[in-house]
């Protein structure tokens, strides 16, 4: 039975939703909200850009900086949280020898930018390995620490890591790498509508993140934090008039300036934030606190439900904690029988033969991939990770839904899985 709030999302009824985590899913009236921001770019363009433009992102940026815990003037609108790592990657020098300190439940695309910067001056990644599932959160600060050395200069961990779908104890792990003298990057790429954000408590060195995700902001919304101390010499990936505009008193920093005006684009998405923020708000008695313990719910009903559908393996590596999970879940597959066939890459392109069978004879769209991502370059072999996600469009019934697949591929009354073709 469809959500009675799934009439605000312009999602195919016949399909199952369960990867809101993926691209996330913007409501009708945020939309709406869009096209104003569009219809009035296209009417009068240069006023619209040249004279209302920078009013315009600083409302938006206030907004946004009231909903995450922060000064606005520390916010940059950017299109993505990797572009946002990859602005901050981009913009330091580091020497020889010295170590990028990450972690194995991390993003493939973010760690191959570190990997790109470590090449580029001779510098190491070093990968911290975390059980899955950790038995609590002193095993995931544990690990990460055990892995700083004298020469670790910097440290990129999320929030809520996307493979694993684990909330991460961000505040301690910034604090303690911050004693030993490792500045953080913090992928927060998920972290944004799903659990409370207070950057400025937080205190990371850089906070980057996505809007279009469990916001339900636009495509093309995210932002990067950065801290007043190390803002200076921080430069988007797009060098534009930003770089050489006068500053004049009371006005933005270099800082804001520069990602201020990365050429033309379309800066909808960005505009439309605080629509997304008040929208969803207002769907649920008590806000976005409440929006965010529903889906907490959800997503711990939907561990215990899959779980069971996927067998004794499953329960036997032990199942994610309360306190280690937002709005998803992440469950090992099995690793014999019919549920157990292999698929290949990392990328949301690439499709699981589970995964395709899930969608081709049930309807249900939900990832399957393997962990850790290929970037992680782990000693030991992936394991298969079902991902489900859960969005104030999904109910219990969608979980349900898919525990009864589960169960029906793994019985072999459905069509066995078979590998993908390769791509096009």
């Amino acid at each position: 039975m469809p959500s009675e709030l799934s009439v605000h999302w312009a999602l195919d009824p016949d399909v199952t939703f369960l990867n809101h985590g993926s691209f996330g899913a913007c409501p009708r009236p945020v939309l709406e909200a869009q096209r104003r921001w569009r219809d009035r770019m296209e009417a009068q363009p240069v006023q619209f850009f040249a004279r209302d433009l920078p009013g315009a992102l600083a409302d938006a940026r206030a907004a946004l900086g009231e909903f995450v815990g922060a000064d606005p003037d520390d916010l940059a609108f950017v299109a993505n949280a990797t572009g946002a790592v990859n602005a901050v990657l981009r913009s330091l020098r580091f020497e020889p020898g010295d170590e990028l300190l990450t972690d194995d439940h991390e993003y493939n695309a973010t760690i191959n930018v570190l990997r790109h910067v470590a090449e580029r001056d001779e510098a190491r990644v070093v990968v911290a390995r975390i059980p899955f599932p950790p038995a609590s959160r002193e095993a995931i600060l544990d690990a990460i620490l055990g892995a700083v050395t004298e020469r670790t200069r910097l440290a990129l961990v999320s929030h809520v890591t996307s493979p694993t779908a684990l909330v991460f104890p961000i505040e301690r792990i910034v604090a303690e790498l911050g004693a030993r003298g490792v500045e953080t990057l913090v992928d927060g790429a998920h972290a944004p509508g799903m659990v409370p954000l207070d950057l400025e408590r937080i205190g990371a060195a850089w906070y980057a993140a996505n809007l279009h995700k469990w916001v339900c902001a636009p495509k093309g919304a995210g932002f990067l934090h950065a801290r007043r101390d190390l803002q200076e010499g921080l430069r988007p990936t797009t060098i534009s008039h930003g770089a050489n505009a006068a500053l004049l008193g009371g006005g933005p920093s270099r800082y804001r300036a520069e990602f201020d005006w990365q050429g033309t684009l379309d800066p909808s998405p960005w505009l439309a934030t605080p629509a997304a923020i008040r929208f969803v708000a207002g769907l649920v008695n008590g806000g976005w606190p409440e929006v965010m313990a529903r889906n907490g719910a959800l997503a711990r009903r939907s561990r215990d439900i899959v779980a069971a559908a996927l067998g004794e393996e499953a329960a036997a590596r032990g199942l994610p904690p309360d306190d280690l999970l937002g709005s998803m879940v992440a469950l090992p597959m099995p690793t014999d029988g019919p549920l157990a066939a292999t698929g290949s890459g990392s990328s949301p392109l690439d499709t699981d033969p589970v995964q395709a069978c899930l969608l081709r004879e049930h309807r249900i769209e939900v990832p399957i991939y393997p962990w850790p991502v290929p970037a992680a370059e782990s000693p030991t072999a992936a394991r298969r990770l079902i991902r489900v996600s859960s969005a104030l469009h999904n109910t219990p019934d969608d979980a349900d839904r898919l525990a009864d697949a589960l169960r029906s591929i793994a019985s072999g009354s459905a069509r066995a899985p078979v590998a993908p073709a390769g791509p096009a």
